[in-house]
């Protein structure tokens, strides 16, 4: 979202200073006291299981709170409702890929993964076939995939201070990306997994429950009638009634059917494996507890991609297509215009506290999703990378590795956020599914289920389904080639798909086989032999081992 873009939708909003200042403040008292939950959660000795896990002791419901806090994304937020309110049907779709993304996790990979690891992917992936390298390619891979959703919601705080206080001067901007990324270090840092559990859980409460408000009242704006909705947001679309059947996003797109098959399934996959989502299931004390803990997490994103397609199709109907796209070419104002217009012209005290409450929460889901991802990277670098070169790191060393990690990960993620500001950063958000499903969910699958899977193969999934993404990442859609591209000037769209999944998916998949294949017979049989070896722990959960 350009300046002039914030400076216009902060007067749409037509709120009056006293209002902009209820916003400072509410922001101030929930950075305040989240921090405060971060020091007296976080862990009191030099214990590692309380760091990584904070021994199990959530229950499932607030487990299953924290997992859908960590999911639900700001770049979910703000951008699924964008392609709902710009795209109608396609964009339904999209949010019932993520809420089926975690279905995923929950039937497929929860309860192996749980019992193969222990604190990060790098112990589930190593649990058969231990080693340094297979380690640091992990904690690579990581890094790698989460880097490029900390950039975008760290670069949104100061695009949501510019839109909600009325400001757009960049120095004041870079100035809020700056001081909330150490507030969300600090998290990471000092909460460990408990204090960030409890922040992912007051955010999902207050990002559910606001929404929750916001769709009623949208939905009795139209008496209670959902098709009258649907119909005003057609008629606003300017799309007509195509606004509501498939095809309007990846409209004029070549092969557009396929594109769009394509994305969905990157979706599924990427979202379900991403290393801060999967490091959840470490927290959960017994199989019965990863599984009740995960259909809590489906229930709470079901009803909020219920709760966004209201929002979506509210913001089309009483704002209007062209409006929506005015402000944000991606459609990323759309979850707040539709909120602001859900009051009608008039705006009492009340609704301006209850939207307030709105931008609260987005902001608080900004804070907490950086900050689950800061802490899956640096746990992984300090126990996978750090920890790892040594038999027995002493419990204090590694927490202070750990800490020391966090910092390592978020000031260059501060830095670098500054600096993409001003593109769009869509093609951050796909290149992070995109290593998901790529690289992670094939090692995954291989890893936990295929017991002839040896290190040549993972090493070939893990490196060759990320070498695949970044490759062909630059010549997608996203990139260059349209208005909406990080480069709209520039043209070189010679990969002509929304993302990498339709190429970098099987070759995740096929560089582990042939990986495996190329090892030989020998290594193959001996790989089996320690599978099975593991297979009672990995698949039933006989026993959970450290380590």
């Amino acid at each position: 979202m350009t300046a002039d873009a914030a400076a216009d939708l902060s007067g749409f909003t037509g709120f009056s200073s006293s209002a902009q200042s209820m916003s400072l403040v509410a922001f101030s008292a929930v950075a305040t006291l989240t921090l405060l939950l971060c020091v007296m959660a976080g862990p009191d000795r030099d214990d590692l299981d309380e760091f990584y896990t904070g021994y199990g002791s959530l229950s499932p419901l607030r487990n299953g709170l924290a997992i859908a806090g960590d999911y639900i994304s700001a770049a979910t937020v703000l951008g699924t409702s964008g392609v709902i309110a710009l795209s109608g049907y396609d964009g339904v779709v999209l949010a019932l890929s993520t809420a089926l993304s975690l279905m995923l996790l929950m039937f497929l990979l929860a309860e192996p993964l749980r019992n193969a690891g222990r604190f990060t992917m790098g112990d589930a992936l190593a649990r058969r076939m231990p080693g340094r390298s297979v380690r640091i390619t992990t904690c690579a891979v990581t890094i790698a995939s989460l880097l490029p959703l900390m950039l975008v919601q760290l670069a949104g705080t100061g695009q949501l201070m510019a839109f909600i206080l009325g400001f757009s001067n960049e120095s004041l901007k870079t100035g809020c990306v700056v001081g909330l990324g150490a507030l969300m270090i600090s998290y990471a840092a000092i909460g460990g997994m408990k204090g960030t559990a409890l922040i992912q859980i007051l955010k999902i409460v207050m990002l559910v429950g606001s929404g929750a408000v916001i769709a009623v009242l949208i939905l009795r704006r139209f008496d209670w009638d959902p098709g009258a909705l649907f119909g005003a947001a057609a008629r606003q679309s300017g799309a007509g009634p195509a606004f509501l059947h498939s095809g309007l996003e990846f409209a004029g797109h070549p092969r557009a059917r396929l594109d769009m098959i394509t994305s969905e399934l990157t979706i599924v996959l990427g979202g379900a494996c991403l290393p801060h989502i999967t490091m959840r299931t470490y927290t959960a004390s017994s199989a019965r507890q990863v599984r009740r803990s995960l259909s809590w997490a489906v229930s709470i994103v079901a009803l909020f991609v219920l709760v966004i397609t209201v929002i979506g199709f509210g913001a089309t109907a009483l704002v209007g297509r062209g409006a929506i796209a005015a402000a944000d070419p991606q459609g990323n104002t759309a979850y707040l215009l539709g909120s602001r217009a859900a009051f009608g012209a008039g705006v009492s005290t009340a609704e301006t506290f209850l939207f307030t409450m709105v931008t609260t929460a987005i902001f608080l889901t900004l804070l907490a999703s950086v900050a689950g991802m800061i802490l899956a990277c640096a746990n992984s670098l300090a126990h996978d990378v750090f920890a790892a070169r040594v038999q027995e790191m002493p419990a204090r060393r590694e927490m202070t590795l750990a800490r020391l990690s966090a910092l390592a990960i978020g000031v260059p993620t501060i830095l670098l956020a500054t600096m993409v500001q001003e593109y769009s950063l869509q093609p951050l958000v796909t290149l992070s599914f995109c290593l998901g499903a790529s690289a992670l969910a094939p090692a995954l699958v291989y890893g936990l289920f295929w017991r002839r899977y040896t290190r040549s193969g993972l090493m070939g999934t893990l490196l060759g389904g990320s070498l695949t993404v970044l490759l062909l990442m630059p010549g997608t859609n996203l990139v260059s080639g349209s208005p909406v591209s990080a480069f709209p000037h520039a043209d070189f769209n010679w990969f002509p798909f929304t993302t990498t999944g339709i190429v970098s998916i099987p070759a995740g998949f096929l560089f582990g086989w042939l990986g495996t294949v190329v090892s030989g017979r020998r290594k193959a049989e001996e790989q089996r032999r320690q599978y099975e070896a593991v297979e009672g722990w990995i698949l039933a959960g006989a026993v959970r081992r450290g380590g």
